[in-house]
Parts: C-alpha cells; sequence; structure tokens
C-alpha cells in the first residue's frame, strides 16, 4: 500500500513538471527565447561607425545566442564602448569585432560573458 502511495505521489510531481514545462515552451514561441516578452533588444548605435577608424577586427564564436534579441545584447555589449564596433552573425554564431588598439582575448571574452553568453573562441582576422 505504501508503494502504491509513493508511486501516485512520484508520478503527480512528475506530471506537475511537464505542465511547467510546456507551458514554458509556449511562452517561448510566444515571446522568444530569451523572454523577451515579445518586445525586441533597443540597438546601442556605436558612436563610432566608421569602420575604417578600427585597425583591429576579431570574430569570436559564442555559445548561447538563440536569437536576434541575442545577437543584438551581444552587439550592444561592444558598441556601448566607443572603441569597438560590431557585427554579429547569428547564422555563424559569431561576433565581427572591430577595436581601435590591439585588444587582449580575455578582455573580449570578459564582454561576451557580462552580456550573459560564453565565448567558445577568439581569433585575430
Amino acid at each position: 500500500m505504501d508503494t502504491i502511495i509513493s508511486t501516485i505521489i512520484v508520478c503527480a510531481i512528475i506530471a506537475v513538471i511537464c505542465v511547467f514545462g510546456v507551458l514554458k515552451y509556449i511562452k517561448s514561441l510566444k515571446s522568444g527565447c530569451c523572454g523577451a516578452g515579445g518586445d525586441s533588444v533597443k540597438k546601442v548605435k556605436p558612436k563610432d561607425s566608421n569602420a575604417k577608424n578600427f585597425n583591429y577586427e576579431y570574430k569570436i564564436v559564442i555559445d548561447g545566442m538563440t536569437c536576434k534579441n541575442c545577437a543584438m545584447r551581444v552587439e550592444n555589449a561592444f558598441n556601448s564602448d566607443e572603441n569597438y564596433l560590431a557585427k554579429v552573425k547569428l547564422s555563424e554564431n559569431s561576433a565581427f569585432v572591430r577595436a581601435k588598439q590591439a585588444v587582449e582575448e580575455k578582455v573580449l571574452r570578459d564582454v561576451v560573458i557580462k552580456a550573459g553568453y560564453i565565448p567558445m573562441k577568439v581569433e585575430k582576422v
């Protein structure tokens, strides 16, 4: 008798977890993977958008970006600093970052991490 009650309780807990999972999935279909509530992230325009002013270029392969809001967050993280000019190609899971001066790989990785994503590979282009 005790095993039947235990089984019922475990099944009920699993059912509740499944219901919450389905509800979260439905919400993500309506509002995007980032839970942005259907609102897109506002683009930060770089102070200097002339690519000729940036002598160094890096490609950063990033894990965790799944939608245009993710890409915009990474671009904004770089473009809010006047020393960078960035463009994210979501189809390549990569950010192409131009810098006015040479930048250490760790600094670029830290910007991506602060934006909420995982830098997988950084290379100078």
